[in-house]
């Protein structure tokens, strides 16, 4: 019990030994250290109790120093794992065999370019059928990849050698008649902060760009043993914020003046663009969400728990999630339905059921929309009235529904901290001055800053944390989707601290051209409701059929 005593002093002085400035470790702390200590967290202790605090804090020191002598490589995460689940919640107990139907009449298009924005079943028809080569297929993406991957600056590493091989193993098994599955044969490319065996894993930062992790992530190994062709690694802003990486700016297909949002900037850009069927990117607050708006791309971000990280670059362990960026929701549950699911190593993933049904009868979802955030003025309200009006001549009803009451902006402090622990080393050994970004709202400075919180106000955080899932839990409990623009921070900041699942589509275009998007959320592990209904809003529209002019002509500096 003394230990747990001892951290609460810690809450007063963690700061001073974690902070990376010119301090030694026997430098000594007085009581008048610990005033000015005390001022950053609003605390009022008297000189007395300060006093009595010293020796603790001398030990605590000790401690720091003999925790730092151990490795702590990114990948070891820590003991305490993120619980989504509210109390009262239970799983789905039957598991339904996964099936999409496969579409009708599909002929190789005279115009070979047109295959660049086929959707998953449609190409996989063709590899099934034979019409036209594994091989030839990814050789076709990774020829797109070439000319325009440079403008677009969308891509870290072509992984061109495995994917030929990989294309002629999918050739000669389809031939012999052991057919996998929709993503056999198919073209995928991974967000740069995913492992690849052989191939460099550089998480879009200079300190890393030469990191070779000898291991496939699992969600790269799962879709591998589905069949699929891994051709690129893409890009994402250096550590997992923004479009701005080691190599540059990524672009998005629509302006190239202006940038692809991030983090998953290269997944969304080149999904986009048509240099890749589809791709995994990330998100900890809005990777998914932002560059898919950005882009005018469908991307899914599943439930925390849903999907392993084993292998992917851990920002923030309690709200790190990986999910399919795509043309459709119905290529995100093809995806999804290959990477979902524990894999024994990662800790935080749920055996939960995916029973995906494209035929739902969506008339029966309880639907609600978050009405006050529709009621603003914003850029492209009009799209965003559109889609509810629609959806209403659809004939679904939609109910208002707001969100819970709780300070959630305070909480993404959550992802500051945890980052700081994940790069401990990188700010205490100053490489952090390696990051292209240097800026005040870069990591270099968030790292930083995270070592003045407190231990007990991160886990008093996680406490309020606590709150929100249950009263989340308790906003939905009468609703199966909810729609939100996808502008409104509050929502997306609210769901990635609970782990609820989103789709984020395209609904349109601003007046300069940029696509805009809608996201559509799901109840916790709802997946399965929530892409059936973004697939029927999809048929009710074709704006995820609207794709970029790529006649760049010269590349313009943003």
């Amino acid at each position: 019990m003394n230990k747990i005593y001892k951290s609460l002093a810690l809450g007063v002085a963690c700061f001073i030994s974690g902070a990376f400035v010119s301090r030694v470790a026997d430098d000594k702390v007085t009581v008048a250290v610990l005033q000015d200590a005390q001022k950053l967290m609003g605390l009022h202790f008297s000189d007395a109790k300060l006093d009595s605090t010293l020796s603790e804090i001398a030990d605590f020191k000790e401690s720091y120093e003999a925790i730092r002598k151990v490795p702590l490589p990114n990948e070891v995460a820590p003991a305490l794992v993120f619980n989504p689940i509210p109390v009262g919640y239970q799983f789905e107990q039957q598991k339904i065999p996964f099936e999409v139907a496969r579409p009708a009449k599909v002929k190789l298009p005279k115009n070979r370019d047109e295959l660049a924005f086929y959707s998953v079943p449609q190409l996989a028809e063709l590899v099934r059928k034979q019409q036209i080569t594994s091989e030839e297929l990814t050789k076709f993406f990774l020829a797109r990849l070439k000319k325009y991957g440079p403008t677009l600056e969308c891509v870290t590493t072509l992984t061109e050698e495995l994917a030929l091989q990989q294309a002629r193993q999918a050739d000669q098994e389809i031939k012999a008649g052991k057919y996998k599955g929709m993503l056999h044969g198919i073209p995928f490319g991974v967000k740069d902060l995913l492992a690849t065996r052989k191939y460099k894993t550089t998480w879009g930062a200079t300190p890393y760009k030469d990191q070779l992790i000898d291991k496939d992530a699992t969600v790269v190994q799962r879709l591998q043993d589905a069949g699929g062709v891994l051709v690129a690694k893409t890009t994402l802003g250096a550590l997992a914020m923004g479009d701005v990486w080691y190599g540059g700016k990524t672009r998005s297909p629509w302006d190239i003046t202006q940038g692809s949002s991030g983090s998953s900037a290269g997944s969304a850009a080149a999904v986009a663009a048509g240099l890749l069927p589809y791709a995994i990117g990330t998100e900890t607050l809005g990777s998914i969400v932002s560059p898919s708006t950005a882009c005018g791309t469908t991307g899914l971000r599943p439930t925390f728990g849903r999907v392993s990280r084993d292998g992917a670059m851990a920002l923030s362990w309690s709200m790190d999630k990986i999910g399919p960026i795509a043309r459709s929701a119905e290529d995100c549950a093809i995806v999804f339905n290959a990477i979902y699911g524990p894999d024994g190593k990662d800790q935080s993933v749920y055996d939960a059921p995916f029973n995906y049904n494209p035929n739902i009868d969506v008339k029966k979802l309880r639907v609600g929309y978050l009405k006050n955030d529709f009621g603003g003025e914003y850029g492209f309200k009009k799209n965003d009235e559109a889609t509810l009006e629609t959806l209403r001549k659809a004939g679904v009803e939609l109910v208002p529904l707001e969100l819970p009451e709780l300070p959630a902006s305070a909480l993404t402090l959550t992802i500051s901290v945890e980052g700081a622990a994940a790069f401990d080393e990188l700010t205490r050994s100053g490489r952090d001055s390696l990051l292209v970004a240097q800026h005040k709202n870069a990591w270099p400075n968030y790292f930083r800053a995270a070592r003045f919180v407190p231990a007990v106000e991160y886990l008093q955080a996680q406490r309020v944390r606590t709150l929100l899932v249950q009263k989340m839990q308790e906003k939905l409990k009468d609703v199966d989707v909810y729609i939100s623009p996808s502008f409104a921070s509050s929502n997306l900041v609210v769901t990635n601290l609970t782990g609820h699942p989103c789709v984020v589509l395209p609904n349109g275009f601003q007046e300069n051209g940029m696509p805009t998007t809608i996201t559509f959320m799901g109840k916790l592990f709802g997946e399965a409701e929530l892409l059936s209904f973004a697939r029927f809003y999809q048929g009710l529209t074709d704006h995820e059929e609207k794709h970029p002019n790529l006649n760049f002509g010269k590349k313009k500096k943003s």
